[in-house]
C-alpha cells in the first residue's frame, strides 16, 4: 500500500536515509526502531508528506486517510471533548455542510448532509470520544473543561486521542505512551490490537512493541532492514548476528555469572523467591539484552553509596495532599536498603503525591515521615529534566547540581562520567537547549548517580530514553545496593527491577498488589468489566456532582508568578554574564563585583520561592480537577 523505492533523505547536513527500500501493506502493523536521532521521526514525515525526499520514489495513494498525533500542545478554550471529535474529519466535514445548506435554507441539500452526518456517527460521537478519554485517564468530570486549563501531559492526551478518533486507513504513532500510566498504556495497548488500519508505531516500550506489531523496521547506517515478528523475534534476530565476537561473549559470560550468582544464592530463600524468579525470567532474555546494550556503550553503574541505614525511611500513618484536599490517607511503609518497590494506580490516583511525600517536597497533612540521618535520595522526575539550564553546557550542569563529591571531581573525571552516559568530547560543551528530550533525560540521569544516592525515587524514568540506555538503567539498578521506588508504564523495567508491588487506589489507600504485571492486566480488565456492565450501572448509586471549584483566582496567580519567573531569569542571565566577564576582574578589587554577586544570590533565592510557590500551585489545580466525581 505505502511504497519506498531507493529513497534518500537528509536533514540539514546530517544523512538519514540513502537509497533505501520498505513497504507497509494494507492493515500491517509494524513497528519503527532505532537509535535517538537515526531518522525514525524523519521518516513518519516523509510517510506524512510534510517532508520530500532528496532523492527516489515515495508512493503513498492520495485516497488513504492518514491520522498522526499532532506534537504541538492545542492552545483553544474549546472543550476536550469537541477538540477530540474534531479528528472525525468526515463528521466535521459533513456538519459542516449541514450549516451551510441550512444559512442557505436549501432543505434538500440540509437532508442530504444530515443523512450524511448520521451515517458518519453523529450522534454517537460524543460517548465515542468520551470513551478514548476514558481509556487514556481523562475523567469524566473534565471532558467539558476548556483546553488551556490542562497541563501539557493531558494536552497532550486529547492529541492522541484525537488522532485515534479519526476514521484512518493508516495511523502513525510516534511515542504514544510518554505522557501516559501503566492503566492507559494497558488500555492503548488493547485498542491498538483491535485496529483494523495500518499501523506504523515508534515505540521504546519492548512490551508495548510485542504486543501490537508483526514486523519490526530497524533503521541503522542510513537503511531500512526489515524483521519479521515482534521486538523479540527483532532481538533475537539480530544477537544471533554478533554473538560471535569474542568481546562480546565475554561481557555476555560475566552478567550471565552475575545473575545467576544472585539465583543460586537465594533459591533456597522464601523471602527472596520472587526476586528469584525474576531474575530468571529476566536472565533468559539477556543475550539478546547485552547484545543490544553493548552497541551502545553506555557502560555505567550506581556509585556506591557512602551509607546504608537500615531503615532509610519510614512513613507512620501519613495523610498526604494539598491543603485541605486529602490525596492518599494513611500511609504506612518502611524502606530498607535491598527494596524494590513498583507502585501501580490509575494516574491521578497520588503515586507522584506519595513520591513527593517520601522525597521530602511535600509534608505529610497528618502522621510521621522518618527519614534516617544518612538518607540521600536521588529523585528523577519529569520536572528535574525541564529545570535543566538551557543556556548551560552538560558539564557546567554536572557541576552544579551532582551534589558536593562532584566538586572535587577533575574536568577529566566529570568528561568520563558524561561519556557513560553518551556526552562524549566536545558534546559536554554544547548548551543544554541544542539537546534532544532524551539527550536531557540521560543528563538528568548522570547527575543523579553523581549525587552517590541510597534510595532512589524514579517517576517515568524511561520517558524519551532509547533501548540502549533502558537497557543500561536495567543493569544498573540491578546491582544497586539502595532502595528503589518505581513508578513506570515501562513492563519491562517494572518486570526486571521490582520484587513487590503497591497500589495506590481511587480512594487514597496504598496497599500491596499480589501478582505481576499480567496479574494487573487482568485486574484492570475484572474492573473495567464491572463498571461498563448493566447491572453495576444499576446497583451503583450516582454521587451527587460537585460543585466545580473556582480556579480563577489560582490560574490568576500562577500568571503572575509565570510572568516574574521570567523576568527574574533574563535579570539571573544578565547577572551571571557581567560576574563571568573577566574586565570585571583588574589587579584592584571591584566593588561592583560584590554587589552583583548579592543581586545575583537575592535573585536566585527569589527563583526558588516562585517556583516553589508555582509547583504548589499547579499541582493544587490539578488534584482539584483530577478529584473531582
Amino acid at each position: 500500500m505505502i511504497h519506498l523505492r531507493d529513497v534518500s533523505l537528509r536533514r540539514g547536513p546530517k544523512q538519514l536515509l540513502e537509497q533505501t527500500s520498505l513497504s507497509i501493506l494494507r492493515g500491517e502493523k509494524v513497528g519503527l526502531v532505532g537509535r535517538n536521532g537515526s531518522g525514525k521521526s524523519s521518516l513518519m514525515a516523509l510517510l506524512r508528506g510534510e517532508l520530500t525526499a532528496d532523492a527516489g520514489e515515495v508512493e503513498v495513494p492520495t485516497h488513504l486517510c492518514i491520522a498522526s498525533v499532532a506534537q504541538t500542545l492545542p492552545d483553544t478554550p474549546r472543550p476536550m471533548v469537541d477538540y477530540v471529535i474534531d479528528g472525525d474529519v468526515a463528521l466535521r466535514q459533513a456538519e459542516a455542510r449541514i450549516e451551510v445548506a441550512r444559512a442557505a435554507e436549501n432543505g434538500m441539500a440540509e437532508a442530504e448532509a444530515l443523512a450524511e452526518a448520521e451515517q458518519a456517527g453523529l450522534y454517537s460521537a460524543r460517548s465515542r470520544a468520551a470513551a478514548l478519554l476514558d481509556g487514556l485517564g481523562v475523567s469524566a468530570t473534565d471532558i467539558d473543561r476548556p483546553l488551556t486549563e490542562f497541563s501539557g501531559g493531558l494536552r497532550m492526551r486529547a492529541n492522541l486521542a484525537q488522532a485515534l478518533m479519526c476514521r484512518s486507513d493508516v495511523l502513525l504513532l510516534d511515542e504514544p505512551t510518554n505522557h501516559l500510566d501503566l492503566d492507559a498504556v494497558l488500555w492503548l495497548e488493547q485498542w491498538l490490537c483491535r485496529y483494523e488500519g495500518s499501523l506504523c508505531l515508534i515505540s521504546h516500550d519492548r512490551d508495548f512493541l510485542d504486543a501490537i506489531v508483526g514486523r519490526i523496521l530497524h533503521i541503522e547506517r542510513e537503511q531500512v532492514s526489515s524483521f519479521t515478528g515482534n521486538y523479540a523475534d527483532f532481538e533475537r534476530q539480530r544477537a544471533a548476528r554478533t554473538l560471535h565476537a569474542e568481546a562480546h561473549n565475554r561481557k555476555l559470560q560475566r552478567e550471565i555469572a552475575h545473575v545467576t550468582h544472585f539465583v543460586d544464592r537465594f533459591r533456597a530463600q522464601a523471602t527472596k523467591a520472587r526476586q528469584v524468579q525474576s531474575r530468571i525470567k529476566w536472565l533468559e532474555r539477556l543475550p539478546e539484552l547485552v547484545t543490544q546494550h553493548s552497541e551502545r556503550s553506555y557502560e555505567w553503574q550506581f556509585l556506591a553509596p557512602h551509607k546504608l541505614p537500615s531503615p532509610l525511611l519510614t512513613l507512620e500513618s501519613v495523610s498526604a495532599g494539598y491543603g485541605e484536599r486529602q490525596i492518599l490517607h494513611d500511609v504506612s511503609l518502611s524502606l530498607r536498603p535491598g527494596h524494590r518497590l513498583g507502585l501501580l494506580g490509575r494516574n491521578g490516583a497520588g503515586k507522584s503525591t506519595l513520591m513527593r511525600t517520601m522525597a521530602g517536597e511535600l509534608a505529610p497533612l497528618t502522621g510521621t515521615r522518618l527519614a534516617s540521618p544518612d538518607l540521600r535520595i536521588g529523585f528523577f522526575a519529569q520536572l528535574e529534566v525541564e529545570q535543566l539550564d538551557a543556556e548551560a553546557s552538560a558539564l557546567l550542569e554536572l557541576t552544579r547540581r551532582g551534589g558536593n563529591k562532584v566538586q572535587s571531581w577533575t574536568e577529566q573525571a566529570k568528561r568520563a562520567h558524561l561519556g557513560h552516559f553518551g556526552f562524549r568530547d566536545d558534546r559536554v560543551f554544547e548548551p543544554i537547549k541544542q539537546f534532544s528530550g532524551g539527550e536531557r533525560a540521560r543528563l538528568t540521569l548522570a547527575i543523579l548517580v553523581a549525587q552517590a544516592p541510597n534510595l532512589l525515587l524514579l517517576d517515568e524514568p524511561t520517558n524519551h530514553l532509547d533501548h540502549e540506555m533502558r537497557d543500561a538503567l536495567l543493569l544498573a539498578l540491578q546491582e544497586f545496593t539502595g532502595a528503589v521506588i518505581l513508578v513506570s508504564h515501562d513492563r519491562s523495567l517494572l518486570t526486571g527491577v521490582c520484587d513487590e508491588f503497591w497500589r495506590v487506589t481511587a480512594q487514597g489507600e496504598v496497599k500491596p498488589f499480589e501478582g505481576d504485571m499480567e496479574d494487573y492486566r487482568r485486574v484492570l480488565q475484572t474492573e473495567s468489566a464491572t463498571l461498563s456492565s448493566p447491572s453495576h450501572r444499576v446497583k451503583t448509586p450516582t454521587p451527587a456532582r460537585p460543585k466545580k471549584p473556582n480556579l480563577k483566582p489560582i490560574m490568576t496567580e500562577i500568571t503572575r508568578i509565570e510572568r516574574n519567573m521570567e523576568q527574574l531569569g533574563a535579570e539571573r542571565m544578565s547577572l551571571e554574564a557581567r560576574l563571568a566577564d573577566p574586565a570585571a576582574y583588574g589587579s584592584e578589587v571591584n566593588p561592583h563585583v560584590h554587589e552583583l554577586a548579592e543581586q545575583l544570590s537575592t535573585c536566585l533565592q527569589t527563583l526558588s520561592e516562585l517556583e516553589e510557590r508555582w509547583m504548589e500551585l499547579s499541582t493544587l489545580v490539578e488534584q482539584q480537577v483530577e478529584q473531582m466525581g
